[in-house]
């Protein structure tokens, strides 16, 4: 059985640009803070890919802080501030600002004071991106790094959040990007490295590969790729709606990402589905990645307003430039049988 990947937004497949210059970075010796050649060297390297990270993200000027991914970057940037957030936020926001911003029906987030609040720029679970107020203290742009133009400098923000997983580079590798100037405490102490941001020995491997698949996913969203992954979406639910017409396509009347896919039977356990798909060859969610293990209602659509029954039967599906119109109709193929078996039994 030849399976289907369809979870990009918890991380896409490593790009080849990405694991080459990883593979290169493997055979440098040095310690980027070692002054000699050897370090001299690494050093070379990680700057190369930090002025590419932030070339790709559109932060020429600003500061680019390797870390171990975006939670990481969440921890550093939002700690200790009393910033305020929405319920829809990713959990590794939510741990640390007041959720209290309204949110609506479409996912559209309120926010009054911008200087104090923390805004997804998309959401990972559906898709909806946000209009970002002006002097934002901070974005999380995971999941609009590379599917969606974004330019951190024309954004208004003081910092964001990204990873590299989510555009095709390495896990376990992101950065905290901070416009020049901005006073930050850091977290993790020692030599001082990243800035006096964040200390300790650089992950130069990591860090390669980030700048490279940074560099491809700019090049990718540039030649309209993105474009061919949102038919392929409209595709899906198209079909799927043209025989279960009670099914609840999430977020679909707000802007949303080109590949993401949040639909809703209320009364069908998503991590039913998810299991049955997954036997079917095909990889899906029922949520953020982040919560495996920790199957429940979904906290965003119940901070959309939706119901128990329906924030427990929703499924993600989020497509990536790999996916094809075969692989579409045949998840969709796969999950309508599905659906008739539970309707059936629903009778």
């Amino acid at each position: 059985m030849n399976r289907v990947y369809l979870d990009w937004n918890a991380t896409a497949p490593l790009r080849a640009e990405a694991r080459a210059a990883m593979v290169a970075a493997m055979d440098l010796l040095g310690n980027p803070s070692s002054v000699h050649a050897e370090g001299r060297a690494a050093k070379s390297l990680v700057e190369t890919a930090r002025a590419q990270v932030a070339a790709a993200f559109g932060a020429e000027g600003a500061d680019v802080v390797f870390l171990s991914g975006a939670t990481e970057a969440a921890a550093l940037a939002c700690a200790g501030r009393g910033l305020l957030g929405a319920d829809i936020e990713h959990d590794a926001v939510v741990a640390w600002v007041d959720a209290v911003l309204p949110v609506a029906r479409d996912g559209k987030v309120t926010v009054a004071e911008a200087e104090r609040s923390v805004l997804q720029a998309a959401n990972s679970e559906t898709g909806v991106v946000q209009d970002l107020p002006p002097g934002l203290a901070v974005v999380d742009a995971t999941q609009v790094f590379g599917k969606v133009p974004f330019a951190f400098n024309w954004a208004g923000c003081e910092m964001a959040l990204i990873s590299a997983h989510k555009l095709g580079g390495p896990k376990g590798i992101g950065a905290l990007v901070l416009r020049r100037g901005t006073e930050l405490s850091a977290q993790i102490r020692g030599g001082g490295q990243e800035m006096g941001r964040r200390s300790g020995t650089e992950n130069v491997i990591g860090i390669a590969g980030f700048g490279a698949a940074a560099q491809a996913a700019a090049r990718d969203l540039d030649a309209g790729v993105w474009d061919g992954v949102a038919e392929l979406r409209n595709i899906l639910e198209k079909t799927i709606e043209a025989s279960a017409g009670d099914t609840i396509f999430v977020g679909n009347t707000a802007p949303r990402l080109p590949n993401t896919c949040c639909l809703a039977v209320p009364g069908w356990k998503g991590e039913t589905q998810v299991m049955q798909m997954d036997l079917a060859g095909f990889a899906i969610s029922a949520g953020s990645a982040c919560s495996s293990g920790k199957v429940r209602a979904s906290r965003v659509l119940q901070a959309m307003g939706y119901d128990a029954a329906t924030a427990s039967g929703a499924i993600r599906v989020s497509l990536g430039p790999q996916t094809t119109e075969t692989d579409v109709l045949r998840f969709a193929e796969n999950w309508l049988r599905h659906y008739e078996k539970f309707r059936a039994r629903a009778a």
